[in-house]
């Protein structure tokens, strides 16, 4: 059985480690404004084994006119099982919670190995690529979920 639901911070971190930050320490999938309480934390789970998370950030950004942003951050999914519909489950998740949350907009810096993974969900690009050091190559991206 597949399930999504709101996790803790720090049970996030595993399944960040393992796929976004593989041979880097741990403390570098802490991230910053992890513990707010205005931070949400989701995961997926088969079986009640944790496969995927992904966390929610009240953060404005600038280049968006657009009011109530949130950013998507640490969106991972265990590797062996990618391609199964469980980061598009988790995602459709996330995007109804934050419609009922009256939080339309959502914007984050995308890998470029998965921007064709949020092309297909309906999620648009803005602007070039840049570098983030020590992560990788990376698109702006956003959707208005209204």
């Amino acid at each position: 059985m597949i399930v999504v639901k709101q996790i803790l911070a720090s049970e996030t971190v595993n399944i960040r480690h393992q796929v976004l930050r593989v041979g880097k320490p741990i403390e570098s999938c802490l991230f910053d404004n992890d513990d707010l309480s205005t931070t949400l934390h989701f995961g997926i789970f088969e079986n009640n084994i944790l496969k995927g998370v992904v966390s929610v950030f009240e953060k404005q950004n600038s280049i968006f006119e657009t009011s109530s942003q949130v950013q998507i951050r640490g969106m991972a999914i265990l590797p062996y099982i990618q391609g199964r519909g469980f980061g598009k489950m988790l995602l459709k998740f996330v995007e109804n919670h934050l419609k009922i949350s009256k939080k339309p907009f959502i914007w984050f810096n995308a890998r470029i190995s998965a921007m064709m993974f949020y092309k297909k969900m309906g999620y648009l690009q803005r602007g070039k690529t840049f570098d983030i050091p020590n992560v990788g190559l990376h698109l702006l991206m956003y959707k208005n979920i209204l």
